[in-house]
C-alpha cells in the first residue's frame, strides 16, 4: 500500500516521528546537563529534562540496592537479616539527610527562580555546614554501640557477632551519606540534575565493583564477608562526595563555591535548620515506622526478616526512579513559585503525578505477575521465598496510590512547606500503619502478611489525604 502525504496514517507517522526525535533531543540535553529555564515554555518538556537524569540517578541507586543484597544473600539468611536491621537504623540517617536536602533544594530552587544566584550559593554552602554538624551524634552512637543496637532490634547472638562491624561502619560513616544527599539536592534545586546523576552513578558504580571484591576476596582484595559490603558502600559514597566537592569548588554548575563564601552565615543557617526540621521530622516519622515494622516482622523469625528485606529491596528498586520524577516536580514547584507562577507550579505537579502513576502502576503489575521468579534470583530458602513474595505482591497492589503520594509530598517540600507532609506522615504511618500492622500480624494471627497489608493501606491513605490538602492550595503562598 502506498501512502500519500494527505492520508491519516501518514500524518500520524509524521507526528510520531517528530515526537521520537524531540524525545531523543531532550534525552541528550538532559544527560548532558544543558542549561534550561524551567519557569517558561512547555511544562512537559521541563519535566522531561529534569526527570530523565533524576530517574537515571535513582535507577543506579536501585541497581545498587539489589546488587548489594544479591551478594550478601550468598553469605546466608542471617547476614541478610543483619543488613535489613542495619538498613532500618540507617533510615534515621536517611531521614536527617533527606530533611536537610529538602531545605537545601527548596531554598536553592526558590532563589534560582528569583534569579538570585548569590543567595542560592549561600544557601547551598550553609546546608553543607549543617550536614557536617548533624553527622557527629550518629558517628558516636554507631561507633561505640553497634552491639547494643542490634540487641535492641531483636537480633540473635549469632547475628550480633556477624553484624556488629557492618553496623559500626555503616552508621559511623554516615557523613558521606548526608553530604551525598545534600550536595545532590543543591544540584537538583539549581536545575543541574545531570550533575547529581553523575555523582550518584560514580558512587554506586564503585560500590557495585567493590562489593564482590571485598565480600569474597576476589583477586588481591581481602575476604571480609559482611564487613566488606560496608567498606565497599562507604568507600564508593565517599568518592562520590569528593567528586561533588570538586564540581562545587571548580565552578562548573549553576552553584559554585569560592574561598570568599566559606564564612558561616548564622542567620541563614538558622533559617535552613528551621526549614529542615520539618523535613527531618517528616522522614523520621516515616522511616522510624519502618523500624517498628521490622520489629514486628522479627517476631516471626530470621527468615521472615530476610524475606521482608529482599521484598523491600525490590520495591525500592521501583520506588527510587519514581522518586526521581517526584524530585523533578519539587524543583519545578520551587523555581516557579520563585518566579511568581503558582498556577504553572500546580500544573507541573499534576502532570508529574500522571507520569509517575503510569510508571509505578506498570511496575506493580510486573511485580505481581513475576514475584516468585524475582525472589528466586536471590536463591532464598522456601520460607524466605514465601515471605518475600508475599511482601512484593501485596504492597504492589498500592503502587498507583504510592506514586501519587510520592509526587504530592515532594511538591509540598519543594514549596518549603515541610509541616503539612509531616502531619500527613504522622497520621498515615503511626496512627494507621503501625497499629493496623500489629493488629493484623499479631492480633489476627496473619503473620508477616498482616504487616504487608498495613503498608498498602497506609500508602493509599497518604495519597488520598495528601492530594486533598494539595488541592486546597495553601502551599502557594509559602515564603522561605
Amino acid at each position: 500500500m502506498q501512502l500519500n502525504s494527505q492520508s491519516p496514517l501518514s500524518g500520524k507517522l509524521v507526528v510520531w516521528r517528530a515526537f521520537v526525535f524531540q524525545f531523543l533531543r531532550d534525552l541528550v540535553d538532559a544527560v548532558r546537563g544543558k542549561s534550561h529555564d524551567y519557569t517558561s515554555g512547555s511544562i512537559s518538556r521541563a519535566i522531561t529534562l529534569l526527570a530523565i537524569p533524576m530517574v537515571l540517578e535513582m535507577i543506579m541507586e536501585s541497581v545498587f540496592t539489589l546488587v548489594d543484597v544479591f551478594f550478601v544473600s550468598r553469605l546466608g539468611a542471617e547476614q541478610v537479616a543483619v543488613v535489613g536491621i542495619t538498613e532500618s537504623m540507617m533510615t534515621l540517617v536517611y531521614a536527617v539527610a533527606i530533611g536537610l536536602s529538602m531545605a537545601a533544594a527548596a531554598m536553592v530552587s526558590r532563589r534560582v527562580g528569583e534569579k538570585n544566584p548569590e543567595q542560592a550559593r549561600s544557601a547551598a554552602l550553609q546546608s553543607v555546614y549543617l550536614a557536617i554538624a548533624v553527622s557527629v551524634p550518629f558517628f558516636l552512637v554507631g561507633f561505640f554501640f553497634p552491639h547494643r543496637i542490634l540487641q535492641i532490634m531483636g537480633a540473635t547472638p549469632e547475628m550480633i557477632a556477624l553484624g556488629s562491624n557492618y553496623m559500626r561502619i555503616m552508621i559511623s560513616g554516615n557523613l558521606v551519606v548526608i553530604l551525598l544527599f545534600v550536595h545532590n539536592a543543591v544540584f537538583r534545586g539549581a536545575g543541574d540534575a545531570a550533575l547529581a546523576m553523575r555523582a550518584l552513578w560514580l558512587a554506586n558504580g564503585l560500590n557495585i565493583i567493590l562489593d564482590p571484591c571485598l565480600i569474597f576476596g576476589l583477586g588481591p582484595f581481602p575476604e571480609w564477608g559482611l564487613t566488606g559490603a560496608a567498606v565497599a558502600t562507604t568507600t564508593g559514597r565517599g568518592i562520590g562526595v569528593l567528586f561533588q566537592l570538586a564540581v562545587l569548588f571548580r565552578g562548573r554548575g549553576v552553584i559554585h563555591f569560592s574561598l570568599q563564601d566559606l564564612a558561616p552565615q548564622w542567620n541563614l543557617m538558622r533559617r535552613l535548620f528551621s526549614l529542615s526540621l520539618g523535613g527531618i521530622f517528616q522522614w523520621l516519622i516515616a522511616t522510624s515506622s519502618w523500624i517498628a515494622l521490622v520489629r514486628i516482622v522479627a517476631e516471626f523469625g530470621d527468615e521472615a526478616v530476610a524475606g521482608y528485606t529482599i521484598g523491600i529491596r525490590l520495591i525500592v528498586f521501583a520506588i527510587l526512579p519514581a522518586w526521581g520524577l517526584s524530585n523533578a516536580a519539587a524543583t519545578l514547584v520551587g523555581q516557579n513559585l520563585g518566579a511568581r507562577q503558582p498556577d504553572r507550579a500546580e500544573r507541573s505537579v499534576w502532570l508529574s503525578a500522571v507520569y509517575n502513576m503510569v510508571f509505578l502502576g506498570s511496575v506493580g503489575v510486573l511485580f505481581i505477575i513475576f514475584a516468585g521468579p524475582l525472589l528466586d534470583f536471590f536463591e532464598p530458602t522456601a520460607a524466605v521465598r514465601k515471605h518475600g513474595t508475599d511482601c512484593l505482591t501485596i504492597i504492589s497492589y498500592a503502587n498507583i496510590m504510592l506514586a501519587l503520594g510520592l509526587v504530592v509530598v515532594q511538591s509540598f517540600n519543594g514549596a518549603g512547606d515541610t509541616r503539612t507532609p509531616t502531619a500527613v506522615n504522622l497520621i498515615c504511618y503511626w496512627v494507621i500503619q503501625i497499629p493496623v500492622a500489629w493488629l493484623l500480624a499479631v492480633g489476627l494471627d496473619l503473620g508477616p502478611q498482616g504487616v504487608f497489608i498495613a503498608v498498602a493501606i497506609a500508602e493509599s491513605a497518604l495519597a488520598i489525604l495528601g492530594a486533598y490538602i494539595f488541592r486546597i492550595g495553601r502551599w502557594k503562598t509559602r515564603e522561605i
